[in-house]
């Protein structure tokens, strides 16, 4: 049966199932004429997921929460420091010390709260050289300028010497950066408290607006009717066939990463910008921007020094609220150094980390040797738990980066609390949440509708199907100062 190429037409069909030249159906010539092509081409029904689960979202629901807002603007306020300190202070003379301070109410508000009476312990930060003084006078000069400043004149006899400039701890007029707390009052017998300030607590506020988040599927009339099944198995749970709804199904898993996307990646309008005269559009600030402005940022973090770098980070987080639970949200690399410094500590023995963290006190054996990787440790009086983030790591988004600006982020673990403008009282929120714009008329946490004149919208004469998808949310990042961002020199 050589040279098997009948042309379309001579084919005869054979009463029995006889291989014969005659009735030889060829589906590969490619000439265009064959028989083949009167039938659709067989497909594989199920889709193959070469990318796995490829959301993002998720963070936020871990670490947050959502609540409903009615306004253009949240507002919330956090409580400052309870202790008198200042910093940037001058030894004018041997027996004053100046500083700046600001009459205008604000984020860089400071007054003169330093009474008559009262002790304080002066630091040169970069000597480490100190001073116990009693306060004798204390004024503030004129205000002046936009802001209004003026400079204040503490007035100080030393406990152990002469003067500032004279003694075992000398300084002179050139000290322009001491720092300057207050640790008691001493008065002698007989007197009264009139000299000493009252001094009344003050907040700082902070605001962010929401945005709105859009989203849009159309398919045509004639589309809708040109049905092909797929078997899929989507990211949200679902599963089984769909037709060209598909496309639909992945644009709303798309527009739910966008919701935590818009409000990690947020900037608020500034400089420069056109956004804000042209646009009118404000932006918002999102978590990213949040800790950069107002909390504390790590740059090139390694494990090739121990846990030196790290320790750094847990003595500036005792300056700040000193939350005892911490969650790390890191990428790829930045959690590799995180397990070889935590792998690392500890005396080589017999080819194992005796009395190391290799085992024991993670509840790892010798036998567990090959278990490189480490979920949580406690360093100090902190507890730490590590993740990795897929936002991070995802090649579509950071995780393309050869050089990413974003190594990671840690955030506290449970409450903090504010004074919530809306209501009047102090509220618990949780560190990291979300506010969405919602009304009894209206609810924009995640708005879905269709129009067009197909799948039973009719709403217009448009020959097609669109899908809409819209939310108007913004993020809370309060008590930032508890938050760490690790980055890397781009």
């Amino acid at each position: 049966m050589a040279n098997v190429s009948p042309q379309f037409g001579a084919i005869k069909p054979s009463q029995k199932q006889q291989t014969l030249d005659s009735n030889y159906l060829n589906f590969t010539d490619g000439s265009g004429n064959d028989f083949a092509q009167q039938y659709l081409p067989e497909i594989y029904e199920a889709e193959v997921e070469r990318y796995g689960n490829r959301t993002l979202s998720g963070f936020l629901r871990m670490v947050g929460a959502e609540m409903p807002m009615s306004s253009d603007q949240i507002i919330w306020s956090e409580q400052n420091r309870l202790h008198i300190a200042y910093n940037n202070v001058t030894a004018a003379t041997a027996t004053t010390l100046t500083f700046t301070c600001n009459a205008t109410p604000g984020v860089t508000f400071v007054d003169n709260a330093i009474s008559i009476g009262q002790t304080l312990v002066v630091v040169d930060p970069t000597s480490g050289k100190e001073l116990k003084v009693l306060v004798t006078g204390s004024t503030t000069g004129a205000y002046s300028g936009t802001p209004s400043t003026a400079t204040a004149t503490i007035t100080v006899a030393t406990y152990t010497q002469a003067s500032l400039f004279v003694g075992s701890v000398e300084w002179t007029a050139s000290n322009t950066n001491l720092k300057v707390f207050v640790y008691g009052s001493e008065f002698k017998k007989g007197t009264t408290d009139a000299s000493l300030n009252s001094v009344n607590p003050s907040f700082t506020q902070f605001s962010n607006s929401p945005i709105i988040i859009k989203e849009r599927y159309q398919i045509s009339g004639s589309d809708t009717a040109q049905i092909g099944w797929v078997e899929v198995a989507t990211e949200d749970g679902t599963g089984g066939f769909l037709w060209y709804l598909k496309a639909e199904s992945e644009t709303r898993l798309r527009f739910e990463d966008y919701l935590e996307m818009s409000v990690i990646e947020g900037e608020l309008v500034s400089g420069a910008s056109t956004l804000g005269s042209v646009e009118k559009l404000k932006g918002t600030e999102g978590l990213f921007a949040a800790i950069k402005s107002r909390g504390n940022v790590v740059n090139n973090f390694t494990a090739s020094t121990g846990l030196a770098d790290f320790d750094t980070i847990l003595k500036n987080l005792d300056t700040q609220g000193a939350i005892e639970e911490n969650m790390f949200f890191l990428n790829r690399a930045t959690s590799l150094d995180f397990d070889d410094m935590l792998a690392g500590i500890g005396s080589p023995s017999s080819g194992v980390y005796q009395g190391g963290s290799s085992y024991g006190v993670f509840e790892n054996s010798e036998q567990m040797a090959l278990n490189l990787g480490f979920s949580g440790f406690r360093r100090g009086s902190y507890d730490f738990y590590k993740t990795d983030w897929k936002y991070l790591n995802d090649a579509s988004t950071r995780g393309a980066l050869t050089n990413t600006s974003i190594d990671g982020v840690l955030i506290p673990a449970g409450t903090s609390t504010v004074y919530d403008q809306q209501l009047g009282t102090n509220i618990r929120r949780p560190f990291l949440h979300v506010r969405y714009r919602a009304s009894q008329a209206d609810d924009r946490r995640m708005k879905t509708w269709i129009t067009g004149s197909v799948g039973g919208a009719y709403t217009s004469d448009l020959d097609a199907m669109q899908v809409h998808f819209l939310s108007e949310r913004c993020l809370c990042v309060q008590g930032a100062n508890n938050f760490v961002l690790f980055t890397a020199s781009v």
